[in-house]
């Protein structure tokens, strides 16, 4: 299930929502979500991003960390970035809902729209070159179709966001590579596809801050 539309609210009550650096800081919109949550788990890295990486919601470990890609299936995007020659403190990450859905299920619709204005809103605001979208639920999302993610991934789309046409770079979730080892290396190519778009330079290295799952 995929959410195209916005919430009913117009975009720029959602973009003024925003502070300086991105982040909603209050929401009460999604009661489930509101109950299941223990934080708002906000978008992290800078402001002026070339690339932004947005994943589907917050599970039980950036719940409870704030941040979003913690725990096993971070530790695999930022061994990536590192073998793309990215730092994870160059890339803001961000996820389609910022609160974690009750017993780790997918966004429901009406989630997914609630929170796509501050998503439109702080892509807007980052002006990135690339987006990657991290498995089917964002992929769905942004593009508002269905995506056949194994199939699609490494492909590049163009997704209108907003007011906004952008670059949106297809990619399984590192926490496939998890579950089959067969997906791993077409995730770190496509990692590094997102370096050599964005144009970063090569040789750079990512420090984890990331614990265990």
């Amino acid at each position: 299930v995929y959410a195209s539309g916005t919430r009913i609210s117009d975009m720029s009550e959602d973009a003024d929502a925003l502070d300086e650096n991105l982040c909603v800081g209050s929401c009460e919109r999604c009661p489930a979500l509101v109950d299941s949550r223990s934080q708002i788990v906000e978008g992290v890295g800078p402001v002026d991003a070339d690339l932004v990486v947005v994943g589907e919601g917050p599970g039980a470990n950036e719940d409870e960390a704030g941040e979003p890609f913690v725990g096993r299936s971070g530790d695999v995007l930022d061994e990536a970035f590192r073998d793309a020659g990215l730092a994870r403190a160059d890339v803001r990450i961000t996820n389609c809902v910022r609160c974690r859905p009750p017993d780790n299920r997918d966004p429901r619709t009406d989630e997914l729209a609630n929170c796509r204005g501050y998503l439109e809103a702080e892509i807007a605001r980052l002006d990135p070159d690339l987006i990657v979208t991290l498995g089917k639920v964002p992929s769905e999302h942004l593009l508002g179709r269905s995506v056949g993610i194994t199939a699609e991934s490494g492909d590049v789309v163009d997704a209108r966001l907003g007011k906004a046409s952008r670059r949106v770079l297809l990619s399984v979730h590192p926490a496939a590579t998890l579950y089959d080892r067969s997906q791993r290396d077409g995730f770190f190519e496509t990692i590094a596809r997102a370096a050599d778009l964005i144009g970063a330079s090569e040789g750079s290295s990512g420090q984890s801050r990331l614990g265990e799952f």
